[in-house]
């Protein structure tokens, strides 16, 4: 299983929705290497989910259900959506500045690429973010 981050504004798509939708496509990306992403998670990953803009928070995290396929979207076959569903809200949120100031995670792609809106991430990162979130 991979890790991921996913990063939405929450005036055009909340975790709060997402909870209401039960499911949805991760369209509009239009960042090749963000795109390779999508491209890279199989049913089973696990993302967190960010508010980026407003919040700039972790709130969640889902899960992977169907691998990429062409955007909906869009005519152009070069961009991709994968389909997602909520797992669960994090205990506590993990806010930008939390993770700026964990020394641990320094190399982490929302800081090194804070406009990718499509992130990887090591299993080590992602557990360390889920001690910030209080759920270990």
């Amino acid at each position: 299983m991979k890790h991921w981050l996913i990063k939405s504004e929450p005036f055009k798509y909340s975790w709060e929705q997402f909870e209401k939708d039960t499911h949805t496509f991760w369209d509009g990306v239009r960042n090749y290497q963000a795109r390779n992403n999508l491209k890279d998670m199989q049913p089973g990953d696990w993302c967190f989910f960010y508010h980026s803009n407003e919040g700039k928070e972790i709130v969640g995290i889902a899960e992977v259900i169907k691998s990429a396929y062409q955007d909906p979207t869009t005519d152009s076959a070069q961009w991709v959506v994968v389909d997602l569903k909520p797992l669960k809200k994090l205990k506590k949120t993990v806010s930008l500045s939390q993770i700026k100031s964990e020394l641990r995670l320094a190399d982490m792609g929302l800081l090194k690429q804070p406009r990718l809106s499509v992130i990887a991430l090591s299993e080590d990162q992602f557990n360390i973010i889920l001690e910030l979130a209080d759920e270990r």
